[in-house]
């Protein structure tokens, strides 16, 4: 069977379909990805077949930006304008030129690649969506519905006032129950276990024996819209005593934030998978990578939500009892000192991530997965 995986944005739309595409690779089917221009030499370079679609160009800044409340209007304007209308339109053409060339049997789309999903009912072809938002409460059909009616209706589709077209089959990677009840899935969603790396052998040399390790990171994309962020964050954490290993993301500089004490480490890019297995506590953005990668490895996190789903990845975790949250604009880092030492010493929070995590590690792995997709009509 010929598959074809496609995702607009950054790297946390692809990790979460590498491993539904590694399943297919490993049960022999032909796969290939369809990315915008940003990133698909990161998908060649993970070992794929990359076909870039649409125009833009990778966003190489480097410096940081300030970093500006959250205004959950603007958010959802954003969504809309930019993912709904600007990215779709652009990308639709070139999206169905490509499936008629390649000839996919099935479609897996990212879900805010809605391209994909109106190309896909356009030439009569199945196709799954893959959350990466599980929190939901975000890409609602009130946010996107607009434009997506209107490029439906220019392409001769029918109306579909409810985008049940675009939901046929829903993958998450986090059991259901994590989702927010005011914006539930469909009857069409199942939850799968995403790839859980187990620890290497070789402890790292950032783990400090007898001490507890924080992970700090603001994601790929959120680091450079972070003003002071990350000299708040480094000022609270360093105070306690843990190891803390703090990644910037390839275009920041450590140097920038001068000498560290010893026990703190800071890294441009360290895989998350090489790193969550040692930690106790993770320190993040919210975004729902780095909130999948601590949840299924049971940590406890500390969310500081800059935008897009990650006020909402921040509520429900702490609704659940997963984390807390701080605002970002706000929080001091005694403050930010306080919250992590909290939640690293109330065992309640241990509990509840590990008890979660083993929710995880009982649903349904991605070769399963793999199977609902290739069995849709």
């Amino acid at each position: 069977m010929r598959i074809l995986f496609s995702f607009v944005g950054g790297n946390g739309h692809f990790e979460p379909l590498k491993p539904l595409a590694r399943a297919a690779q490993s049960a022999g089917h032909t796969i290939a990805f369809a990315t915008g221009h940003m990133l698909h030499e990161v998908v060649e370079a993970a070992g794929f077949t990359a076909f870039p679609v649409g125009s833009g160009g990778p966003d190489q800044r480097s410096e940081i930006t300030p970093l500006a409340p959250i205004d959950p209007e603007r958010e959802r304007r954003d969504l809309r304008e930019a993912f709904g209308r600007r990215i779709t339109t652009d990308q639709l053409p070139g999206k169905l030129e490509l499936i008629r060339q390649w000839r996919p049997d099935v479609l897996v789309r990212d879900e805010t690649d809605y391209a994909t999903g109106i190309a896909a009912e356009v030439l009569g072809l199945p196709c799954a969506t893959n959350t990466c938002m599980p929190a939901g409460g975000f890409a609602t059909t009130e946010v996107v519905g607009e434009p997506l009616h209107e490029l439906r209706a220019a392409h001769g589709l029918p109306p579909d006032p409810d985008l049940n077209a675009l939901r046929r089959l829903v993958l998450s990677p986090l059991p259901l129950s994590f989702r927010d009840p005011a914006d539930p899935l469909p009857a069409t969603a199942r939850a799968f276990r995403p790839l859980i790396p187990q620890r290497p052998a070789e402890t790292p040399d950032w783990v400090i024996p007898g001490r507890p390790t924080i992970y700090f990171t603001l994601g790929t994309i959120f680091n450079r819209e972070s003003g002071d962020l990350f000299h708040r964050v480094l000022t609270g954490l360093r105070e306690l005593d843990a190891a803390v290993l703090v990644t910037l993301g390839r275009h920041l500089d450590p140097a920038e934030f001068g000498p560290q004490p010893a026990h703190v480490r800071i890294e441009r890019y360290l895989p998350q998978a090489e790193v969550l297995p040692y930690c106790d506590l993770v320190v993040s953005h919210g975004g729902s990578g780095s909130v999948t990668g601590a949840l299924a490895h049971g940590l406890p996190s500390l969310l500081l939500p800059m935008g897009a789903d990650q006020p909402h990845n921040a509520a429900r975790c702490a609704a659940l009892g997963l984390g807390s949250h701080l605002d970002p604009t706000t929080a001091t880092p005694e403050q930010i000192r306080a919250a992590a030492a909290a939640l690293l010493t109330d065992p309640g929070y241990a509990e509840r991530t590990q008890k979660f995590a083993s929710e995880i590690a009982a649903l349904p792995g991605p070769g399963v997965a793999l199977d609902w997709i290739t069995a849709m009509p």
